[in-house]
């Protein structure tokens, strides 16, 4: 009997059951083929048992023969409804065998029909009707030559051997139709960790456009709103300003074109990655900033910079050029204070530090960076505190765990 496949790892108990009528399939051509080799051999086993039933040595009183044919060929025309109603025709074929040797056939059929589609203690309520029945008809219509035990024995092998050879088509039904269902979730649970995978790739890409492109692109606002507020400057400073716009232009589109760079080439083990900021180069970002109008003042507590892992060192340079864009944004003619300290086996600490002013510089943020940054301390094993402080000033704190690693602060060591 042929079974659907499953779309779906859930519908596998449902192929295990017969159809059921009101949600029934057009029979493919798999299944033509089982249900006519089923009508074939339930007539020849029929015609067998009828042949065999009607030419005993002894004349020996057996079922009227046109009964006999008329209920087997019944019984052989009703297994087109075997997947439908199985228990029901395997108990209706197993009592009217008593009057039809014929149909014995199709009762095999049906029996099988159950075994494998129903669980066992269904199996064997249906199977017991068949051995009753056959017990009944070796009493009623005995043979001469052999003892009322042999013929009970012989049903108890022939009924045992459909319900085996039921039970096995099922359990390898079960197990083909398992390994399919871990299959697919094996194949679903690959795709979600691609798509997982890609989504944090993503995200990491994002944030480091954000945090390469927006202390640039700052940059670049403020000497450009320095040139439209003083129109009347000395030739000499709108060259000097021109000049830091052009080359923070550049800087930009360079970094562009680096992060960018990312989508269009899957990195190999063999490919270097490309140079990432680390504490090393704090000085030359707070002397951007300073270029810009900025009063920034920079204090290093660290004894070594180099020891800082590469990793470790890329977090704190971007927390702090984070914090210097926020400031150039929100409070453009404050004073920033720029604190790291920390030591090995403890915790890398940052802090950034302005007044509070109600005058801002106009260039458009949305507050993103500070989660982002809180989001990067946080995969570190850190964390982020930012806002007023009782002074009136604002504050931004990370603590980033430093676990005495050594590795070279120039050195490629994972995502910025």
């Amino acid at each position: 009997m042929a079974v659907s496949r499953p779309d779906h790892p859930s519908l596998l108990p449902a192929l295990l059951a017969a159809p059921d009528p009101a949600e029934r399939v057009p029979r493919s051509a798999r299944d033509w083929a089982v249900d006519i080799a089923c009508f074939v051999l339930a007539v020849l086993f029929g015609g067998f048992m009828l042949f065999a039933t009607s030419h005993g040595s002894s004349g020996v009183h057996h079922p009227p023969r046109l009964p006999d044919v008329l209920i087997g060929a019944l019984g052989c025309l009703a297994l087109w409804w075997r997947r439908r109603h199985p228990v029901e025709l395997a108990v209706a074929l197993g009592v009217v065998s008593l009057a039809s040797a014929s149909v014995s056939g199709a009762g095999c059929i049906a029996l099988f029909t159950v075994a494998v589609h129903r669980p066992f203690r269904t199996v064997a309520a249906v199977a017991v009707v068949h051995l009753v029945t056959g017990a009944i008809y070796t009493a009623v219509f005995p043979d001469p030559t052999e003892s009322y035990w042999v013929g009970v024995v012989w049903g108890v092998v022939v009924s045992a051997a459909v319900v085996a050879w039921g039970m096995f088509v099922r359990a390898r039904r079960q197990l083909i139709l398992s390994l399919r269902e871990r299959a697919l979730r094996a194949e679903a649970e690959q795709q979600l960790r691609v798509t997982q995978a890609r989504q944090q790739e993503r995200a990491r890409i994002a944030r480091e456009m954000h945090d390469v492109l927006a202390h640039r692109i700052s940059l670049l606002s403020v000497h450009a709103g320095a040139l439209e507020f003083r129109p009347d400057a000395p030739p000499t400073e709108i060259a000097k300003a021109a000049g830091v716009i052009r080359a923070s232009a550049h800087q930009a589109l360079q970094d562009l074109r680096e992060v960018i760079g990312v989508l269009r080439e899957d990195a190999t083990e063999d490919t270097p990655e490309r140079p990432q900021p680390n504490l090393g180069d704090l000085p030359t970002l707070i002397d951007e900033s300073r270029r810009a109008g900025m009063t920034v003042t920079y204090e290093n507590r660290l004894h070594d910079v180099d020891a800082v892992p590469g990793a470790l060192g890329r977090s704190a340079y971007r927390t702090v050029q984070e914090a210097l864009t926020n400031a150039r944004k929100h409070a453009p003619k404050a004073t920033v204070s720029v604190i790291v300290d920390g030591s090995a086996g403890t915790d890398l600490t940052i802090e950034v530090r302005n007044p509070l002013v109600n005058a801002a510089s106009g260039i458009p943020g949305s507050g993103t960076g500070l989660i982002g940054l809180a989001e990067r301390a946080m995969l570190s094993g850190g964390r982020l505190e930012h806002g007023p402080t009782p002074d009136g000033e604002f504050r931004v704190r990370a603590w980033l765990p430093w676990r005495g690693e050594t590795t070279p602060a120039g050195a490629p060591g994972g995502a910025a």
